[in-house]
Formats: C-alpha cells, sequence, structure tokens
C-alpha cells in the first residue's frame, strides 16, 4: 500500500486502473510559494519540486509509508503555465495556446520518513492547432468548470483532445503522471512484484 499525495481524480484513475493498492490523501503545501522561490528554474525542475514538496508533506503523516507525489505544468512560448483561476483565465490561456507546441511536464516523487526514495520528471510535446475564439467560447461551454482542475486547461481522454493536432509523449505523463516510470520505481524498491 502506497499513499498518494493528491487529491486528482486521473492520478487515482491511473492507480486504480493499474491494480496498484492505495489511500489517497491531500498534501497541503503553499505551490504558488514554491514556484515564487524557484524562480525562472526550468520547467522540469518546478514539477519536480512541487512533487517532492507534495510527497514530504504528507509523509511527515503517515510514518513509514511510501509516499507518491506528482504535480504536472505546462510550459509554452516561454511561460509556464498553471490551472486556470477562472474561464476568463482559461479563455486566454487557450488563446495563448493555439498554434504552438505546449510542452506538458508531469513529475514523481516517492518519499518514505521525510527521504527522496526516488524522484523523476517526463515530458509530452503537444502541438496546439489554431483556435479561433468561437472554439475556444465553445470548447469551454462544455468542458468548463471540469477542465478548472486541469494544467493545459484540457483532458485528453474527453474533448481536449480537439485542441491538438499532434501529440508526442507517454499517454499517462499526459493525464498527470508518468506512471510507468512510477510503477518502475516501485518494482525496484519491493513494494510492486510481479
Amino acid at each position: 500500500m502506497i499513499v498518494l499525495a493528491s487529491q486528482s481524480g486521473s492520478r487515482r484513475a491511473m492507480l486504480e486502473a493499474a491494480g496498484i493498492a492505495f489511500h489517497a490523501q491531500p498534501a497541503h503545501v503553499d505551490e504558488r510559494g514554491i514556484e515564487a522561490a524557484l524562480g525562472d528554474a526550468p520547467a522540469a525542475e518546478v514539477a519536480l519540486e512541487l512533487a517532492r514538496a507534495k510527497a514530504h508533506d504528507v509523509s511527515r503523516e503517515t510514518s513509514g509509508a511510501v509516499v507518491l507525489g506528482s504535480d504536472s505544468l505546462v510550459f509554452c512560448g516561454g511561460r509556464r503555465f498553471d490551472k486556470p483561476t477562472s474561464r476568463e483565465n482559461a479563455a486566454e490561456h487557450l488563446r495563448f495556446f493555439s498554434g504552438k507546441v505546449m510542452e506538458l511536464h508531469s513529475a514523481a516523487a516517492l518519499v518514505r520518513d521525510g527521504e527522496v526514495l526516488w524522484a523523476e520528471n517526463a515530458v509530452a510535446q503537444l502541438h496546439v492547432a489554431d483556435l479561433s475564439d468561437a472554439f475556444i467560447e465553445s470548447y469551454l461551454d462544455e468542458e468548463w468548470p471540469e477542465v478548472a482542475a486541469c494544467v493545459g486547461v484540457f483532458r485528453i481522454e474527453g474533448r481536449g483532445v480537439q485542441l491538438f493536432e499532434k501529440i508526442e509523449g507517454d499517454y499517462f505523463t499526459i493525464l498527470g503522471m508518468p506512471l510507468l516510470k512510477v510503477q518502475a520505481a516501485l518494482r525496484r524498491l519491493g513494494v510492486l512484484t510481479r
């Protein structure tokens, strides 16, 4: 049994579908404060630090357990993006992404009793189509507020796939956690067996 330091429905669904036993316990960290402290650090580094911070936070309350922290963020056009703060902000993000390549960084960390056992990042390249204002409004009419919880303002398993012309990268990374890498690390630690 591991502890997932997250409230994310997609991360829970990934672990459930893979048959990995876990208990979810949300982390309480100041994500924006951590990002601000890291300044202009590369997106991969920021995602890793947020994943570690979430796992550390929950590991303080779960002695002896392996805690899985994860985080995702988008880098596009020289800017880092987090989840949208409002529908208007979501529309701004989509207008900015239009016609560009979005880098989606998903990181995960495994921590036990405050010690980082493993941490790694994965990246996917998502080529965004040219999006008209009419499409963006129609899309948000259908997908808001569900995509408020999604970095990149999309759910790849739903209508969000319409945003893209081409996708390069692992499906699980796009969903928000590099699951194949997490499984491999859990096997090395003896938490999972085959």
